[in-house]
């Protein structure tokens, strides 16, 4: 299959240019990780990708081969609610989808189901329907019969999830892939789509997820996009690179400006030929930093009230909806939350995990038991659903009902345009009606508006749904050196890991309190499970056999490892020497791709030679 090309794609919203001029190819077998600022254009430019949304001008800039297929998994389901789950999922336009509906419809009317069996035989679809059902089974989506109008939305979005796998198609669009799934889903889609040849272009603020998967990232940053070769931990490294180069390209410049500057000064007058190239050199460079990226780094330093000892304790609590008493959310629950607390609530979807914050946030009572708030507490809860967002009103106007200015973690007084600006919301932009505002960065209003009231116990349901990964990394510094207390609803691996250090897991119908981060949990419930496996597995009786000193090194391996460390250091070198070629090449194809192919052969050898190195290290030598 040949690359997909686009070449000069432009993109106007209103007066905002989205995309100005942006060229990329995509390659087969390309999982390209979408990254950008909320407001950036990350889901306009899968939706126009996908044919939901035009491009402007009268060229159109993709250059594919005939009969190219997308499939795009988009934020928003968009269902026929009186459709099976199957119906729904399957393209009954594709001939092998179509059988294997009418083979599934046939298995309660045996005079059709012969002939469904033979047309499931003649298009070899049996293969392919193993295949869908271990997807669907694997998403949770077992009763197949069931109509789309009876789910729940998490349950929606694993069904469009699986429209999007199931389906043939030459590219896979991914907004936002992994909202809704549990920590066990993740990683099954991290898996699949690791070794399902596949060729992925997907946004994800799991970072985790995205260090997993991608093998090149795209970001996008002033209308213009930016490539990066490698995973999540490729593209910090390089831009890490590119921004050191920068800054000091900026800082040449800037000093060139001023130089330029006096020099226009004193000669308002002067138009001759040699002291006009100057002048435009000057306007050039004035331009040019006029032009420098806008976003920056995003602060977050907003003080909070003090908070006393006393903050959360509940004691002998349950809690059960009115209609189902049968069905305990949990029931003798003990708990004290520390001023200082970094607590992780984790467990499946429907488990009851958003509505404990809604006890402790005062919208849901206690069926039984006793919960105490402290006097001092001052409750900051970022919901899953955006609250009291009046979407008629602009940006400025909106803060500034909620706040005249706001005190910093020092002590001084910051303006509501200065903390819009923080919070990169550009004053060009203070005047927007929030309803032209993206999704992810109605959130990030919506967070502002909670932390301007200067809360000292910040409970956050999901938060990094919707937020950009910049944004979510500036929230995790600021929650590290936030005063008060943190509780945290979250499915992200990457976030929990960071925010929290102690945990309380919805396990079976009950709490249960673990100290140490969420990959702590998951290895020792990993630990658990293969404990069970072997206790369940028959151990079939070996023959003994005279004991062999196994742990003791040959001669070959001594020499091996005389020069393995070294044989290391080379490897790590040369993929580091390449790395920096494909910064300089940044823009040449064809050298990237040679690059690339280079490191991948290079990053084989050095797991090859690490695998070695334990092994012989654990030897006697």
């Amino acid at each position: 299959m040949a690359d997909f090309s686009v070449q000069g794609l432009t993109k106007l919203i209103g007066e905002k240019t989205v995309f100005d001029g942006l060229s990329f190819l995509i390659h087969p077998l390309d999982r390209i990780g979408l990254l950008g600022v909320n407001g950036t254009g990350k889901t306009t430019l899968l939706n126009i990708l996908s044919g939901l949304t035009g491009f402007d001008g009268d060229v159109s800039p993709f250059n594919q081969p005939r009969d190219f297929t997308i499939n795009y998994l988009a934020q928003e389901p968009d269902f026929d609610g009186e459709r099976t789950i199957l119906e729904t999922v399957l393209d009954e336009n594709l001939p092998q989808m179509r059988a294997i509906i009418n083979f599934e419809k046939s298995l309660s009317d045996l005079t059709k189901l012969e002939k469904a069996q033979a047309e499931m035989e003649r298009l070899s679809a049996w293969q392919i329907e193993a295949d869908v059902k271990s997807i669907l089974t694997k998403l949770g989506l077992s009763a197949l019969t069931e109509k789309i109008g009876t789910l729940s939305g998490g349950q929606k979005r694993r069904v469009q999830l699986a429209q999007a796998l199931i389906n043939p198609s030459d590219l896979l669009l991914l907004d936002e892939p992994t909202n809704h799934l549990d920590v066990e889903t993740t990683l099954w889609l991290q898996n699949y789509l690791k070794n399902a040849k596949r060729t992925v272009l997907f946004v994800t603020h799991d970072r985790y997820f995205l260090d997993a998967v991608a093998t090149r990232i795209f970001e996008l940053e002033n209308a213009k996009l930016q490539e990066y070769q490698g995973n999540y931990q490729d593209y910090l490294a390089q831009k890490s690179a590119r921004e050191s180069f920068e800054t000091a390209a900026t800082h040449k410049a800037q000093q060139l400006y001023k130089s330029e500057l006096v020099w226009i000064r004193k000669s308002p007058q002067a138009r001759s030929t040699k002291q006009q190239a100057r002048i435009d050199r000057f306007e050039t460079l004035k331009d040019s930093l006029k032009t420098e990226k806008i976003t920056g780094d995003m602060e977050l330093n907003i003080a909070s009230t003090r908070l006393g000892k006393k903050v959360i304790q509940f004691q002998k609590a349950s809690f059960h909806y009115p209609k189902t008493p049968e069905r305990q959310i949990f029931r003798d629950f003990d708990l004290i939350v520390q001023p200082h607390a970094r607590l992780g609530i984790i467990g499946d979807n429907g488990v009851g995990k958003s509505t404990l914050l809604n006890i402790i946030a005062g919208d849901k009572p206690l069926t039984a038991g006793t919960l105490e708030i402290g006097e001092t507490v001052n409750i900051g809860y970022f919901s899953q659903e955006i609250r009291e967002l009046d979407e008629n009103k602009r940006i400025i106007n909106f803060l500034e009902d909620v706040a005249s200015a706001s005190q910093t973690l020092s002590g001084e007084t910051v303006s509501i345009v200065n903390l819009l600006e923080q919070f990169l919301f550009p004053r060009s932009t203070h005047g927007t009606p929030i309803s032209k505002l993206s999704g992810g960065e109605k959130k990030r209003l919506y967070l502002l508006k909670i932390l301007l009231l200067q809360p000292n116990v910040l409970l956050l349901d999901e938060p990094t749904n919707d937020l950009d990964i910049a944004t979510l990394t500036v929230l995790e510094n600021f929650l590290a050196q936030f005063p008060g207390a943190v509780i945290t609803v979250s499915h992200d691996r990457y976030f929990q890991d960071k925010v929290s250090n102690e945990l309380l897991a919805f396990e079976n119908g009950t709490i249960a309190h673990y100290i140490g981060s969420y990959s702590d949990y998951l290895a020792v419930k990993t630990t658990e499970k293969e404990a069970e496996k072997a206790e369940t597995t028959p151990v079939s009786a070996a023959p003994i056999r005279a004991p062999k000193s196994e742990n003791r090194m040959t001669y070959v391996e001594k020499k091996e490892w005389a020069t393995i460390e070294d044989d290391i250091m080379t490897l790590e070198a040369q993929i580091e020497e390449i790395d920096a070629a494909m910064l300089k090449s940044a823009s040449d194809y064809g050298k990237l791709a040679v690059f690339q192919k280079e490191k991948e052969l290079l990053s084989a050898t050095l797991d090859e030679k690490y695998t070695r190195w334990e092994i012989l290290s654990q030897k006697e030598h």
